[in-house]
Protein backbone atom coordinates (compact mmCIF):
# COMPACT_ATOMS: atom_id res chain seq x y z
CA UNK A 1 0.00 0.00 0.00
CA UNK A 2 2.75 2.47 0.97
CA UNK A 3 4.74 1.66 -2.19
CA UNK A 4 1.71 2.40 -4.32
CA UNK A 5 1.21 5.73 -2.64
CA UNK A 6 4.80 6.86 -3.23
CA UNK A 7 5.16 5.47 -6.75
CA UNK A 8 3.39 8.39 -8.41
CA UNK A 9 -0.15 9.42 -9.17
CA UNK A 10 -2.77 7.19 -7.62
CA UNK A 11 -6.51 7.36 -8.13
CA UNK A 12 -8.75 6.65 -5.19
CA UNK A 13 -12.42 5.84 -5.15
CA UNK A 14 -13.20 9.23 -3.68
CA UNK A 15 -16.82 9.73 -2.89
CA UNK A 16 -18.43 13.15 -2.94
CA UNK A 17 -21.76 11.78 -1.68
CA UNK A 18 -21.62 13.98 1.40
CA UNK A 19 -20.95 17.02 -0.77
CA UNK A 20 -23.70 16.04 -3.20
CA UNK A 21 -26.18 15.43 -0.38
CA UNK A 22 -25.53 18.93 0.99
CA UNK A 23 -26.20 20.47 -2.42
CA UNK A 24 -29.99 20.27 -2.02
CA UNK A 25 -30.81 21.39 -5.55
CA UNK A 26 -28.54 24.42 -5.47
CA UNK A 27 -26.08 25.36 -8.20
CA UNK A 28 -22.56 24.27 -7.33
CA UNK A 29 -19.88 26.91 -7.93
CA UNK A 30 -16.35 25.55 -7.71
CA UNK A 31 -13.72 28.21 -7.06
CA UNK A 32 -10.07 27.39 -7.75
CA UNK A 33 -7.91 29.50 -5.45
CA UNK A 34 -8.20 31.20 -2.07
CA UNK A 35 -6.63 34.58 -2.84
CA UNK A 36 -8.35 37.94 -3.10
CA UNK A 37 -10.65 36.94 -5.95
CA UNK A 38 -11.53 33.43 -4.79
CA UNK A 39 -11.99 34.27 -1.13
CA UNK A 40 -14.05 37.40 -1.76
CA UNK A 41 -16.31 35.59 -4.21
CA UNK A 42 -16.89 32.70 -1.79
CA UNK A 43 -18.03 35.13 0.93
CA UNK A 44 -20.35 37.16 -1.29
CA UNK A 45 -22.37 34.38 -2.98
CA UNK A 46 -25.90 33.68 -1.76
CA UNK A 47 -25.77 30.31 0.07
CA UNK A 48 -29.50 29.80 -0.52
CA UNK A 49 -28.92 29.63 -4.25
CA UNK A 50 -25.37 28.30 -4.48
CA UNK A 51 -23.27 25.56 -2.98
CA UNK A 52 -19.80 27.11 -2.84
CA UNK A 53 -16.75 24.84 -2.96
CA UNK A 54 -13.25 26.30 -2.76
CA UNK A 55 -10.30 24.19 -3.93
CA UNK A 56 -6.91 25.54 -2.92
CA UNK A 57 -3.54 24.23 -1.69
CA UNK A 58 -3.86 26.44 1.39
CA UNK A 59 -6.80 26.50 3.78
CA UNK A 60 -6.70 30.23 4.48
CA UNK A 61 -6.84 33.63 2.83
CA UNK A 62 -3.84 35.96 3.16
CA UNK A 63 -4.36 39.69 3.57
CA UNK A 64 -1.27 40.43 1.48
CA UNK A 65 -0.90 44.18 2.26
CA UNK A 66 -0.13 43.25 5.88
CA UNK A 67 2.62 40.71 5.12
CA UNK A 68 5.37 43.30 5.39
CA UNK A 69 4.15 44.22 8.88
CA UNK A 70 4.00 40.58 9.96
CA UNK A 71 7.51 39.91 8.60
CA UNK A 72 9.03 42.44 11.01
CA UNK A 73 6.77 41.70 13.98
CA UNK A 74 4.61 44.83 13.88
CA UNK A 75 1.64 42.48 13.51
CA UNK A 76 1.26 38.81 14.32
CA UNK A 77 0.86 36.27 11.53
CA UNK A 78 -2.71 35.49 12.56
CA UNK A 79 -3.66 39.12 11.84
CA UNK A 80 -3.02 38.56 8.12
CA UNK A 81 -4.98 35.33 7.62
CA UNK A 82 -8.63 34.25 7.55
CA UNK A 83 -9.91 30.66 7.37
CA UNK A 84 -11.63 29.48 4.18
CA UNK A 85 -13.83 26.78 5.65
CA UNK A 86 -16.95 28.17 7.31
CA UNK A 87 -20.17 26.83 8.73
CA UNK A 88 -23.52 28.35 9.53
CA UNK A 89 -25.51 30.67 7.31
CA UNK A 90 -22.51 31.47 5.08
CA UNK A 91 -21.16 27.93 4.80
CA UNK A 92 -18.32 27.35 2.36
CA UNK A 93 -17.10 23.86 1.50
CA UNK A 94 -13.37 23.36 1.08
CA UNK A 95 -10.96 20.79 -0.36
CA UNK A 96 -7.24 21.28 0.24
CA UNK A 97 -5.60 20.37 -3.03
CA UNK A 98 -4.25 21.45 -6.41
CA UNK A 99 -6.51 21.60 -9.44
CA UNK A 100 -4.79 19.30 -11.94
CA UNK A 101 -6.98 19.52 -15.03
CA UNK A 102 -10.50 20.33 -16.18
CA UNK A 103 -12.85 18.39 -18.47
CA UNK A 104 -15.12 21.13 -19.80
CA UNK A 105 -17.50 18.81 -21.63
CA UNK A 106 -18.18 16.67 -18.55
CA UNK A 107 -17.84 19.62 -16.15
CA UNK A 108 -15.29 17.80 -14.02
CA UNK A 109 -12.27 19.16 -12.14
CA UNK A 110 -9.51 16.66 -11.31
CA UNK A 111 -7.91 17.53 -7.97
CA UNK A 112 -4.67 16.40 -6.37
CA UNK A 113 -4.62 16.41 -2.60
CA UNK A 114 -2.15 18.72 -0.90
CA UNK A 115 -1.91 17.18 2.54
CA UNK A 116 1.73 17.07 3.55
CA UNK A 117 3.35 13.66 3.96
CA UNK A 118 5.67 14.26 6.92
CA UNK A 119 7.73 11.19 6.04
CA UNK A 120 8.95 12.90 2.89
CA UNK A 121 11.80 15.44 2.83
CA UNK A 122 10.54 19.01 2.79
CA UNK A 123 11.40 21.33 -0.09
CA UNK A 124 13.80 24.24 0.38
CA UNK A 125 11.36 26.81 -0.96
CA UNK A 126 7.58 26.61 -1.27
CA UNK A 127 6.94 29.60 -3.51
CA UNK A 128 7.21 27.75 -6.81
CA UNK A 129 4.77 24.91 -7.52
CA UNK A 130 7.46 22.69 -9.04
CA UNK A 131 9.30 22.82 -5.70
CA UNK A 132 6.21 22.75 -3.52
CA UNK A 133 4.90 19.51 -4.99
CA UNK A 134 7.78 17.34 -3.91
CA UNK A 135 5.48 14.31 -3.56
CA UNK A 136 2.41 13.67 -5.67
CA UNK A 137 -0.84 13.25 -3.79
CA UNK A 138 -3.85 11.14 -4.62
CA UNK A 139 -6.31 12.33 -7.25
CA UNK A 140 -10.10 12.68 -7.22
CA UNK A 141 -12.81 14.27 -9.34
CA UNK A 142 -15.26 17.04 -8.44
CA UNK A 143 -18.19 18.08 -10.61
CA UNK A 144 -19.25 21.70 -11.10
CA UNK A 145 -22.13 23.72 -12.47
CA UNK A 146 -20.06 26.89 -12.67
CA UNK A 147 -16.28 27.10 -12.48
CA UNK A 148 -14.26 30.15 -11.40
CA UNK A 149 -10.51 30.09 -11.98
CA UNK A 150 -8.70 32.37 -9.53
CA UNK A 151 -5.38 30.60 -9.05
CA UNK A 152 -3.24 33.76 -9.06
CA UNK A 153 0.43 33.94 -10.03
CA UNK A 154 3.82 32.98 -8.64
CA UNK A 155 6.92 35.06 -8.01
CA UNK A 156 8.96 35.50 -11.17
CA UNK A 157 12.68 34.79 -10.83
CA UNK A 158 13.47 35.34 -14.53
CA UNK A 159 15.71 32.29 -14.51
CA UNK A 160 18.43 34.18 -12.60
CA UNK A 161 20.84 31.64 -11.06
CA UNK A 162 20.42 31.12 -7.32
CA UNK A 163 17.36 33.33 -6.79
CA UNK A 164 14.83 30.54 -6.33
CA UNK A 165 17.14 28.67 -3.96
CA UNK A 166 18.51 31.54 -1.89
CA UNK A 167 16.12 34.50 -1.99
CA UNK A 168 13.25 35.11 0.42
CA UNK A 169 9.85 35.93 -1.04
CA UNK A 170 6.82 37.73 0.37
CA UNK A 171 3.71 35.99 -0.97
CA UNK A 172 2.46 34.04 2.06
CA UNK A 173 2.63 33.99 5.84
CA UNK A 174 5.19 31.20 5.60
CA UNK A 175 7.44 33.56 3.65
CA UNK A 176 6.95 36.32 6.24
CA UNK A 177 7.88 33.90 9.01
CA UNK A 178 11.10 32.95 7.19
CA UNK A 179 12.02 36.60 6.75
CA UNK A 180 11.44 37.40 10.43
CA UNK A 181 13.54 34.41 11.46
CA UNK A 182 16.36 35.34 9.09
CA UNK A 183 16.51 38.97 10.31
CA UNK A 184 16.93 37.82 13.91
CA UNK A 185 19.48 35.18 12.86
CA UNK A 186 21.59 37.84 11.17
CA UNK A 187 21.65 40.03 14.27
CA UNK A 188 22.38 37.14 16.63
CA UNK A 189 25.18 35.89 14.39
CA UNK A 190 26.68 39.39 14.16
CA UNK A 191 26.56 39.71 17.97
CA UNK A 192 28.87 36.73 18.51
CA UNK A 193 32.32 37.69 19.84
CA UNK A 194 34.40 36.07 17.08
CA UNK A 195 32.59 37.71 14.14
CA UNK A 196 34.75 40.22 12.28
CA UNK A 197 33.64 43.71 11.28
CA UNK A 198 33.64 42.68 7.60
CA UNK A 199 31.33 39.77 8.32
CA UNK A 200 29.07 41.93 10.49
CA UNK A 201 28.70 44.39 7.62
CA UNK A 202 27.59 41.61 5.29
CA UNK A 203 25.30 39.88 7.76
CA UNK A 204 23.49 43.14 8.49
CA UNK A 205 23.17 44.25 4.88
CA UNK A 206 19.61 43.56 3.71
CA UNK A 207 18.88 43.70 -0.02
CA UNK A 208 15.34 44.15 -1.38
CA UNK A 209 14.92 43.48 -5.09
CA UNK A 210 11.85 45.26 -6.42
CA UNK A 211 10.86 48.91 -6.22
CA UNK A 212 7.10 48.48 -6.22
CA UNK A 213 4.80 49.09 -3.24
CA UNK A 214 5.60 45.71 -1.65
CA UNK A 215 9.36 46.18 -1.78
CA UNK A 216 9.18 49.79 -0.62
CA UNK A 217 6.80 49.03 2.24
CA UNK A 218 8.94 46.14 3.45
CA UNK A 219 12.06 48.32 3.32
CA UNK A 220 10.27 50.95 5.39
CA UNK A 221 8.98 48.41 7.91
CA UNK A 222 12.45 46.88 8.22
CA UNK A 223 14.02 50.28 8.83
CA UNK A 224 11.44 51.04 11.54
CA UNK A 225 12.16 47.68 13.19
CA UNK A 226 15.91 48.32 13.26
CA UNK A 227 15.66 51.95 14.35
CA UNK A 228 12.94 51.53 16.98
CA UNK A 229 13.55 48.07 18.43
CA UNK A 230 16.72 46.27 17.36
CA UNK A 231 18.90 49.34 17.98
CA UNK A 232 17.98 49.04 21.68
CA UNK A 233 18.74 45.32 21.79
CA UNK A 234 21.93 45.48 19.71
CA UNK A 235 23.28 49.04 20.20
CA UNK A 236 26.79 48.13 19.04
CA UNK A 237 25.52 46.71 15.72
CA UNK A 238 23.51 49.66 14.38
CA UNK A 239 26.61 51.10 12.68
CA UNK A 240 26.81 48.00 10.47
CA UNK A 241 23.19 47.83 9.32
CA UNK A 242 22.32 48.74 5.73
CA UNK A 243 19.19 48.46 3.59
CA UNK A 244 19.49 48.60 -0.18
CA UNK A 245 16.62 48.56 -2.68
CA UNK A 246 17.42 47.34 -6.20
CA UNK A 247 15.13 47.83 -9.19
CA UNK A 248 15.58 47.31 -12.91
CA UNK A 249 13.37 50.31 -13.75
CA UNK A 250 14.75 53.87 -13.97
CA UNK A 251 12.70 54.85 -10.87
CA UNK A 252 10.86 53.14 -8.05
CA UNK A 253 7.10 53.32 -7.47
CA UNK A 254 6.42 53.81 -11.16
CA UNK A 255 2.65 53.49 -10.59
CA UNK A 256 2.73 56.75 -8.58
CA UNK A 257 3.08 60.28 -9.88
CA UNK A 258 6.73 61.28 -10.17
CA UNK A 259 6.39 63.87 -7.37
CA UNK A 260 5.12 61.30 -4.88
CA UNK A 261 7.81 58.84 -5.91
CA UNK A 262 10.47 61.52 -5.43
CA UNK A 263 9.04 62.29 -1.99
CA UNK A 264 9.41 58.62 -1.05
CA UNK A 265 12.97 58.49 -2.38
CA UNK A 266 13.92 61.60 -0.40
CA UNK A 267 12.41 60.09 2.76
CA UNK A 268 14.44 56.91 2.20
CA UNK A 269 17.60 58.96 1.63
CA UNK A 270 17.14 60.78 4.94
CA UNK A 271 16.55 57.44 6.67
CA UNK A 272 19.75 56.02 5.20
CA UNK A 273 18.07 53.54 2.85
CA UNK A 274 19.99 53.22 -0.41
CA UNK A 275 17.92 53.02 -3.61
CA UNK A 276 19.67 51.75 -6.73
CA UNK A 277 17.62 51.90 -9.90
CA UNK A 278 18.48 50.61 -13.38
CA UNK A 279 20.20 47.60 -11.79
CA UNK A 280 20.15 44.17 -13.43
CA UNK A 281 20.55 41.25 -11.04
CA UNK A 282 22.63 38.46 -12.56
CA UNK A 283 22.94 35.99 -9.70
CA UNK A 284 22.51 35.20 -6.00
CA UNK A 285 24.78 32.66 -4.37
CA UNK A 286 25.86 31.54 -0.92
CA UNK A 287 29.18 32.84 0.33
CA UNK A 288 31.11 35.66 1.97
CA UNK A 289 33.19 38.32 0.27
CA UNK A 290 36.72 39.18 1.41
CA UNK A 291 36.82 36.72 4.30
CA UNK A 292 39.74 34.32 4.40
CA UNK A 293 39.26 30.62 5.01
CA UNK A 294 38.33 27.44 3.20
CA UNK A 295 35.32 27.31 0.92
CA UNK A 296 33.35 25.35 3.54
CA UNK A 297 34.05 27.93 6.21
CA UNK A 298 33.18 30.73 3.84
CA UNK A 299 29.74 29.35 3.01
CA UNK A 300 28.83 28.32 6.56
CA UNK A 301 28.29 31.90 7.73
CA UNK A 302 24.89 32.01 6.02
CA UNK A 303 25.70 35.09 3.96
CA UNK A 304 24.80 35.62 0.31
CA UNK A 305 26.55 37.25 -2.61
CA UNK A 306 24.29 39.38 -4.81
CA UNK A 307 25.69 40.09 -8.26
CA UNK A 308 24.42 42.91 -10.47
CA UNK A 309 25.60 43.89 -13.92
CA UNK A 310 26.29 47.48 -12.86
CA UNK A 311 27.80 47.06 -9.37
CA UNK A 312 29.36 43.60 -9.46
CA UNK A 313 29.26 41.50 -6.29
CA UNK A 314 28.07 42.64 -2.89
CA UNK A 315 27.65 40.64 0.31
CA UNK A 316 24.25 40.53 2.01
CA UNK A 317 22.72 38.76 4.97
CA UNK A 318 19.33 38.32 3.30
CA UNK A 319 17.79 39.08 -0.08
CA UNK A 320 14.04 39.69 -0.23
CA UNK A 321 12.71 39.19 -3.76
CA UNK A 322 9.64 41.26 -4.59
CA UNK A 323 9.55 41.77 -8.33
CA UNK A 324 7.72 40.18 -11.24
CA UNK A 325 4.90 37.66 -11.60
CA UNK A 326 4.94 34.37 -13.48
CA UNK A 327 2.04 32.36 -14.83
CA UNK A 328 0.64 29.69 -12.54
CA UNK A 329 1.81 26.29 -13.90
CA UNK A 330 -1.78 25.02 -13.69
CA UNK A 331 -2.70 27.32 -16.58
CA UNK A 332 -0.42 25.35 -18.89
CA UNK A 333 -2.59 22.27 -18.39
CA UNK A 334 -5.79 24.27 -18.16
CA UNK A 335 -5.14 25.89 -21.56
CA UNK A 336 -4.84 22.60 -23.46
CA UNK A 337 -6.93 22.40 -26.68
CA UNK A 338 -10.65 21.69 -26.31
CA UNK A 339 -11.83 19.17 -28.91
CA UNK A 340 -15.59 19.49 -28.36
CA UNK A 341 -17.80 22.47 -29.05
CA UNK A 342 -20.34 21.28 -26.46
CA UNK A 343 -18.44 23.26 -23.85
CA UNK A 344 -18.78 26.54 -25.73
CA UNK A 345 -21.22 29.43 -25.83
CA UNK A 346 -21.93 31.12 -29.14
CA UNK A 347 -23.88 30.72 -32.35
CA UNK A 348 -24.29 26.93 -32.41
CA UNK A 349 -24.75 26.80 -36.18
CA UNK A 350 -21.70 28.96 -36.83
CA UNK A 351 -19.58 26.97 -34.37
CA UNK A 352 -20.60 23.66 -35.95
CA UNK A 353 -19.94 25.00 -39.44
CA UNK A 354 -16.27 25.67 -38.82
CA UNK A 355 -15.56 22.42 -37.05
CA UNK A 356 -13.77 19.75 -39.01
CA UNK A 357 -11.68 16.69 -38.11
CA UNK A 358 -8.58 17.88 -36.26
CA UNK A 359 -9.88 21.36 -35.52
CA UNK A 360 -9.58 22.34 -31.86
CA UNK A 361 -10.61 25.25 -29.70
CA UNK A 362 -7.91 26.86 -27.58
CA UNK A 363 -8.19 29.12 -24.57
CA UNK A 364 -6.90 32.56 -25.46
CA UNK A 365 -3.94 33.92 -23.53
CA UNK A 366 -2.20 37.26 -23.43
CA UNK A 367 0.99 36.92 -25.45
CA UNK A 368 3.08 38.97 -23.04
CA UNK A 369 1.87 37.95 -19.60
CA UNK A 370 0.30 34.54 -20.27
CA UNK A 371 -2.88 35.60 -18.46
CA UNK A 372 -6.20 34.12 -19.64
CA UNK A 373 -8.25 36.49 -21.79
CA UNK A 374 -11.88 36.97 -20.80
CA UNK A 375 -14.78 38.96 -22.21
CA UNK A 376 -16.28 41.88 -20.28
CA UNK A 377 -18.39 39.41 -18.29
CA UNK A 378 -15.24 37.62 -17.08
CA UNK A 379 -16.05 34.53 -19.16
CA UNK A 380 -13.01 32.75 -20.62
CA UNK A 381 -12.58 33.28 -24.35
CA UNK A 382 -11.54 30.57 -26.80
CA UNK A 383 -10.56 30.64 -30.47
CA UNK A 384 -10.46 27.98 -33.15
CA UNK A 385 -7.00 26.70 -34.02
CA UNK A 386 -5.90 24.91 -37.20
CA UNK A 387 -8.42 26.85 -39.25
CA UNK A 388 -6.59 28.71 -42.05
CA UNK A 389 -8.43 31.45 -43.92
CA UNK A 390 -11.88 31.00 -42.38
CA UNK A 391 -14.84 32.40 -44.26
CA UNK A 392 -16.33 35.64 -42.86
CA UNK A 393 -19.56 33.89 -41.83
CA UNK A 394 -17.69 31.38 -39.71
CA UNK A 395 -17.42 32.02 -35.98
CA UNK A 396 -13.84 31.39 -34.86
CA UNK A 397 -14.24 32.79 -31.34
CA UNK A 398 -16.51 31.82 -28.47
CA UNK A 399 -16.57 31.65 -24.66
CA UNK A 400 -16.55 28.64 -22.35
CA UNK A 401 -19.87 27.75 -20.80
CA UNK A 402 -20.07 28.78 -17.14
CA UNK A 403 -16.29 29.12 -16.79
CA UNK A 404 -14.79 32.39 -15.50
CA UNK A 405 -11.33 33.76 -14.72
CA UNK A 406 -10.66 36.36 -12.03
CA UNK A 407 -7.67 38.06 -10.45
CA UNK A 408 -4.04 37.84 -11.51
CA UNK A 409 -4.54 34.82 -13.77
CA UNK A 410 -7.05 36.58 -16.06
CA UNK A 411 -7.38 39.82 -17.94
CA UNK A 412 -10.35 41.43 -19.68
CA UNK A 413 -9.93 41.73 -23.45
CA UNK A 414 -8.97 45.22 -24.64
CA UNK A 415 -8.56 46.45 -21.06
CA UNK A 416 -5.26 47.11 -19.33
CA UNK A 417 -5.85 45.98 -15.76
CA UNK A 418 -2.99 45.69 -13.25
CA UNK A 419 -2.44 42.43 -11.39
CA UNK A 420 -3.44 43.85 -8.00
CA UNK A 421 -5.63 42.91 -5.08
CA UNK A 422 -7.89 45.85 -5.88
CA UNK A 423 -8.73 44.51 -9.34
CA UNK A 424 -9.26 40.96 -8.05
CA UNK A 425 -11.55 42.16 -5.27
CA UNK A 426 -13.67 44.29 -7.61
CA UNK A 427 -14.03 41.45 -10.11
CA UNK A 428 -15.14 39.06 -7.37
CA UNK A 429 -17.67 41.50 -5.94
CA UNK A 430 -19.07 42.25 -9.39
CA UNK A 431 -19.40 38.58 -10.36
CA UNK A 432 -21.04 37.67 -7.04
CA UNK A 433 -23.67 40.36 -7.63
CA UNK A 434 -24.35 39.07 -11.14
CA UNK A 435 -24.71 35.48 -9.89
CA UNK A 436 -26.94 36.49 -6.98
CA UNK A 437 -29.19 38.66 -9.18
CA UNK A 438 -29.05 36.41 -12.25
CA UNK A 439 -28.34 39.31 -14.61
CA UNK A 440 -24.92 38.38 -16.01
CA UNK A 441 -26.02 38.69 -19.65
CA UNK A 442 -27.16 42.30 -19.26
CA UNK A 443 -24.14 43.72 -17.45
CA UNK A 444 -20.44 44.23 -18.15
CA UNK A 445 -17.56 44.54 -15.69
CA UNK A 446 -15.98 47.96 -15.34
CA UNK A 447 -12.92 48.62 -13.17
CA UNK A 448 -13.02 51.59 -10.82
CA UNK A 449 -9.51 52.72 -9.94
CA UNK A 450 -9.60 53.68 -6.27
CA UNK A 451 -5.95 54.67 -6.23
CA UNK A 452 -2.77 53.27 -4.72
CA UNK A 453 -0.90 53.87 -1.48
CA UNK A 454 2.36 52.83 0.16
CA UNK A 455 3.95 53.16 3.59
CA UNK A 456 7.40 54.78 3.47
CA UNK A 457 8.43 54.58 7.14
CA UNK A 458 8.54 56.96 10.07
CA UNK A 459 4.74 57.19 10.29
CA UNK A 460 4.59 58.57 6.76
CA UNK A 461 2.96 57.27 3.59
CA UNK A 462 2.02 58.36 0.09
CA UNK A 463 -1.39 57.97 -1.51
CA UNK A 464 -2.70 58.69 -4.99
CA UNK A 465 -6.44 58.40 -5.55
CA UNK A 466 -8.14 57.33 -8.74
CA UNK A 467 -8.80 60.99 -9.49
CA UNK A 468 -5.06 61.71 -9.22
CA UNK A 469 -5.45 63.43 -5.88
CA UNK A 470 -2.16 63.23 -3.99
CA UNK A 471 -1.70 62.90 -0.25
CA UNK A 472 1.61 62.40 1.55
CA UNK A 473 3.15 62.42 5.00
CA UNK A 474 1.33 61.78 8.27
CA UNK A 475 -2.13 62.34 6.77
CA UNK A 476 -1.51 59.66 4.15
CA UNK A 477 -0.22 57.35 6.88
CA UNK A 478 -3.48 57.75 8.85
CA UNK A 479 -5.50 57.03 5.70
CA UNK A 480 -3.28 54.03 4.92
CA UNK A 481 -3.84 52.46 8.32
CA UNK A 482 -7.52 53.30 8.39
CA UNK A 483 -8.04 51.66 5.00
CA UNK A 484 -6.38 48.41 6.05
CA UNK A 485 -8.20 48.30 9.39
CA UNK A 486 -11.57 48.69 7.70
CA UNK A 487 -10.68 46.08 5.05
CA UNK A 488 -9.92 43.44 7.69
CA UNK A 489 -12.47 40.64 7.37
CA UNK A 490 -13.09 39.16 10.80
CA UNK A 491 -14.13 41.05 13.91
CA UNK A 492 -11.13 39.51 15.67
CA UNK A 493 -8.67 41.16 13.29
CA UNK A 494 -10.60 44.43 13.19
CA UNK A 495 -9.94 44.63 16.95
CA UNK A 496 -6.43 43.15 17.11
CA UNK A 497 -4.81 45.06 14.23
CA UNK A 498 -5.24 48.55 15.77
CA UNK A 499 -4.13 47.18 19.14
CA UNK A 500 -0.85 45.85 17.72
CA UNK A 501 -0.34 48.99 15.62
Amino acid sequence: MSKALTAGRQWRNASTRELDAAKRGRTRIVILGSGWAGYTLSRKLDPRRYQVLVISPRSYFVFTPLLASTAVGTLEFRNAVEPIRRRGATAVEFYQGWADKVDFSRRIVTVEENIMDTSQPKPHNTVDESVKKYVRGQMFDVSYDKLVVAVGCYSQTFGIPGVRENALFLKDVGDARKIRTRILECFEKAALPYVSEQLKSQLLHFAIVGGGPTGIEFSAELHDLIADDLAKLYPSLTQYTRITVYDVAPRVLSMFDSKLAEYAVESFFRAGIDIRTARHVEGLSRGVLDVTGTETERTNHGCLVLRTKEDGEVGVGACIWSTGLMKNPFLERFAEPIPHSTALVGDDAAISAVEKPGAQWKIREDGKTGRIITDNRLRIKVSLSDMPNPSPQFQTEAVLKDVFALGDCGTVENATLPATAQVANQEAVWLSKRFNKGDLETNAFSYNNLGVMAYIGGWKAIMQSGGDREVKGRTAWLLWRTAYMTMAVSLRNKVLIPIYW
